[in-house]
């Protein structure tokens, strides 16, 4: 009697070989003649911050929800005119909150009462002159800006950054199997493999902005930006003869 293999079998069977040689060619072989050596190495770029991101907002109550959002306009006006005038550009400026909320009185045993209304409007900004970023906050203070956050201080060109830490972290690798290979009376032969294992700029603090009870624009802002580092971390196998 002659059985047959159904057919989902059969197909599983025919594509076995085609995924084997797929896996071999994806798994890079270890040379008979050579030792493998395996090296995990960090590069690090260090660059002084020149972008300050703040976020810039205006916060207003009124009786009625026309009011609370038409006096909120008014002073978020002042507050564009003077980054405006400051030189930020337009794809500085970026709107990232607008808010309405009634504002409620409780009492027990008692419904909540509305009492009034709290409009907000926060405004993302982007300061390409870390230098004059305090001097242009002192100014959003006295145009009504009154909720502000930051700022955080990065770099404008991030990647360029993380490549100078990608080719610090390949030379330490090279060098380091450099003295393993020496170490064992050997030579670096040739790099089998390289992968990235992880890259990122070191979280930094973050300046906050410290007001007096009366927010006076006299006040001088300083921002000092230090010192920013990118880290990246790098694989590398070796073939050491």
């Amino acid at each position: 009697m002659i059985r047959t293999l159904p057919l989902a079998a059969m197909l599983a069977l025919a594509a076995a070989p085609q995924a084997f040689a797929q896996a071999q060619t994806v798994g890079q072989p270890i040379p008979a003649d050579g030792t493998v050596l395996d090296i995990v190495a960090e590069g690090a770029s260090t660059r002084v911050p020149d972008l300050a991101l703040i976020q810039a907002g205006v916060v207003t109550t009124a009786t009625t929800a026309g009011e609370a959002m038409q006096q909120n306009s008014a002073r978020m006006a002042a507050v564009l005119g003077a980054l405006r005038k400051a030189g930020i550009a337009e794809r500085d400026l970026q709107t990232s909150a607008v808010n309405l909320a009634p504002q409620y009185r409780y009492q027990e045993n008692k419904p909540p009462v509305i009492t009034g209304y709290q409009a907000s409007n926060q405004l993302t900004v982007r300061f390409r002159d870390v230098a004059k970023s305090g001097t242009i906050l002192d100014a959003l203070v006295a145009q009504g800006a009154n909720n502000i956050a930051g700022p955080n201080l990065t770099l404008a060109d991030e990647e360029g950054a993380l490549d100078e830490a990608r080719r610090d972290a390949i030379t330490k690798a090279k060098a380091r199997a450099t003295l393993y290979a020496q170490a064992a009376g050997l030579k670096v032969d040739r790099i089998l493999l390289i992968s990235e294992a992880g890259s990122a700029p070191l979280p930094q603090p973050m300046p906050m902005l410290m007001r007096g009870k009366a927010m006076m624009a006299e006040a001088d802002t300083a921002i000092v930006p230090g010192e920013q580092k990118v880290t990246a971390s790098v694989s590398v196998r070796f073939l050491l003869k």
